[in-house]
């Protein structure tokens, strides 16, 4: 299977961003070039886009890998238009994060990391967010959601179903 390419105007970003940092330290780029990739190819990282990356990194493929499987925001299978990142850490599970997870999972009818059958939401559990203050909180796209209760949690639900069925 061939890897994907980037666009030209993606392409010419990832070779600016690379220009940031000397020569053989290229490999610092990772993490802003992986987000690209992943907004640019679907959402998600392939092998095949992973491997894309490490050649115009001029590293590894593993390299790539290791990065990639670290890091929560990085998803390297299929996901949800609506990623639900649930933090799963101390202050948030003393508040009730164990809870809203179960409550996720009986109302989607989905496990931790698998995606609803319409291919809306993907539940994962993530790390401390560093908003735990704001317990129990999950991360949606860019945007944290704070204090969550079961009805907060309906509401988003029905929120992202709304946008979905809006922009189709």
């Amino acid at each position: 299977m061939t890897h994907p390419i980037f666009p030209p105007d993606k392409l010419a970003k990832v070779m600016e961003l690379i220009t940031h940092y000397p020569e053989g330290k290229q490999k610092s780029a990772i993490l802003p070039i992986l987000h690209i990739a992943q907004d640019n190819f679907g959402g998600w990282l392939s092998t095949e886009t992973m491997d894309y990356v490490a050649e115009l990194l001029n590293i590894l493929p593993m390299e790539v890998y290791e990065v990639a499987t670290f890091y929560s925001m990085c998803n390297t299978k299929p996901v949800g238009k609506y990623v639900f990142e649930v933090c799963q850490t101390g202050p948030c599970m003393i508040n009730g994060s164990e809870e809203i997870i179960q409550y996720l999972k009986d109302t989607l009818h989905i496990e931790v990391g698998e995606t609803t059958s319409d291919g809306l939401f993907t539940l994962k559990t993530v790390e401390c967010l560093g908003a735990c203050g704001y317990a129990p909180m999950m991360q949606l796209g860019k945007f944290y959601r704070e204090h969550l209760t079961k009805e907060k949690v309906n509401a988003i639900i029905e929120e992202c179903r709304n946008t979905a069925a809006t922009n189709n």
